[in-house]
């Protein structure tokens, strides 16, 4: 008898996966098929390499909004989502129904308490006195600072040594290195001096790329798998675990170099300063909820900062690889920098007199910023942004959501649905972003979300387009990049958009004009 009812179980068993093989068929081919049990993470993970792509083609057949199914009982449901009517409402009109919560904290745990980690009053704090520092003039000044000169002496000598040598180089790599030496210095006063002829191995740098890989992963893996990993130190995990080391250590020595400047008095609160040093004298009564002196606090907020930093390397070797397809782009942004940035008097007698990067003569370059808000429509250095709500909630879309539902904003796709920016938004139009009257277009934050929208809105926007915009105008008026062809450009599904194998070019010089 228990043979014959085990029979029976199995006859049952094969013939319900026939059904959804065979019967139940998909509304697409590019819907991944929901299974018995498995739902449809198998269908994903086979696809997982062209993650992003395929989300384009299963949201543009979907009317923007894609209910994912997970494993049975592993919490991996997911709504994803790109309408910009769902997106306003989680982003700005129902914002206090979705905060960051534990699950996103847990998932970015080794940024701490950072400001994209937490919420409440404490987010609420950081954000002001984060925006304190960075509308503080002595700050402002010391970033500009910063970015030039690691532009003149550090980048500029680079792309001339790779282009007298004739050597072929990963542009990623390149700009990746030369973004970090920035934001470490911008942050810290330090140069770590990543960036040079030798391409060193830099231990935090190694760091933080192993620390964005394991976080990609732990949004496909079940909870319990990663934690497991976690605990015991296996797979990307054992990276993260060494990145976490690696990156107490050093922030360590970096907070602990900057409290002896501060107790020597090498610095006063009018002089442009870095970030660290900026927060240690801020006044801490007015943020009771942190303490901006405290080893953990400035731990957090230096590696949040420099993960965040990561993101302009991104747009910046697609903005070049873009350009590379579309000389005609190049040939406008050139005639833009020549007549309209005006050149201030060098300070070195043996030098021409040089361009203004003054972040106001900057934003003169209309059809550069325009090319710039492209490149982050099509390729959002985030390209993905994660919200739950605490309390039930119906979305524009007529979602039903659930406390604690996942709902998964898919930047990349957003970019490229017809839907919201017509049937040409596959295309690189920097033309979009630019009005009859030559005048700079404005779109909405919950559609063009690459800055993210509503309270949470990027606080560096506008340092991010002043520091792309100066490395940009030195490259593009000083060399020709040319891409080598042939090769594969795929994007690495990580939570900064980078491509999978880099970008290898070559440089050659330009005469001055």
């Amino acid at each position: 008898m228990a043979s014959i009812a085990f029979l029976e179980i199995s006859i049952a068993f094969i013939s319900l996966l026939a059904f959804y093989f065979f019967i139940n068929k998909k509304p697409h081919e590019c819907f991944p098929r929901n299974l018995p049990f498995l739902g449809m993470l198998p269908g994903l993970l086979v696809a997982f390499d062209r993650f992003y792509d395929l989300a384009v083609d299963v949201l543009e057949k979907s009317n923007m909004t894609f209910p994912f199914k997970g494993p049975w009982f592993m919490g991996m449901d997911v709504l994803a989502t790109v309408d910009p009517a769902n997106i306003h409402h989680v982003m700005s009109s129902n914002f206090g129904n979705y905060p960051k919560g534990d699950d996103f904290k847990e998932i970015f745990d080794v940024i701490g308490d950072g400001i994209i980690n937490v919420d409440g009053e404490l987010w609420e704090n950081l954000r002001k006195s984060t925006l304190a520092i960075f509308s503080h003039e002595g700050f402002k000044r010391f970033s500009i600072i910063a970015n030039v000169k690691k532009v003149k002496k550090g980048l500029i000598p680079f792309l001339d040594h790779v282009a007298k040598e004739n050597m072929v180089v990963d542009l990623q790599d390149v700009l990746e290195r030369y973004v970090f030496d920035t934001t470490c210095i911008t942050i810290t006063g330090y140069d770590p001096s990543n960036l040079s002829v030798e391409m060193p191995e830099v231990e935090f740098y190694a760091a933080l790329n192993d620390a964005v890989e394991a976080i990609v992963y732990r949004h496909v893996k079940p909870r319990i798998l990663w934690k497991l990993q976690k605990r015991i130190g296996f797979g990307v995990e054992k990276k993260m675990r060494r990145a976490h080391a690696t990156f107490d250590r050093i922030c360590e020595e970096y907070v602990a170099a900057k409290r002896e400047e501060t107790r020597l008095g090498l610095h006063s609160n009018g002089e442009a300063m870095d970030l660290l040093t900026s927060y240690m004298n801020l006044d801490a009564a007015k943020y009771g909820t942190f303490d901006p002196y405290d080893d953990k606090f400035q731990r957090d907020t230096l590696l949040t900062f420099m993960i965040a930093g990561m993101g302009v390397g991104s747009a910046l070797t697609r903005f070049f690889w873009l350009l590379s397809a579309n000389p005609e782009a190049i040939t406008k942004i050139r005639q833009e920098i020549k007549t309209v940035l005006p050149r201030i008097e060098s300070r070195d007698d043996d030098d021409d007199d040089e361009l203004s990067f003054d972040p106001k003569d900057l934003k003169k370059l209309v059809y550069l910023h325009g090319a710039l808000c492209e490149t982050l429509r099509l390729y959002p250095p985030i390209p993905f942004e994660r919200k739950s709500p605490i309390r039930p909630d119906v979305l524009p879309s007529g979602h039903k959501v659930g406390p604690n539902a996942t709902i998964l904003i898919i930047i990349y796709a957003m970019g490229r649905m017809k839907a919201i920016w017509g049937e040409d938004a596959p295309d690189f139009k920097p033309e979009r972003w630019i009005s009859d009257s030559g005048g700079l277009k404005h779109e909405p934050s919950y559609k063009f979300l690459s800055f993210n929208a509503g309270p949470r809105t990027c606080l560096g926007k506008e340092m991010a387009f002043t520091q792309l915009k100066t490395v940009i105008v030195e490259i593009i008026r000083n060399y020709d990049i040319h891409v080598i062809e042939g090769q594969e450009v795929e994007s690495l599904v990580s939570v900064i958009l980078r491509i999978k194998n880099g970008l290898r070019v070559t440089v050659s010089k330009r005469s001055n004009e």
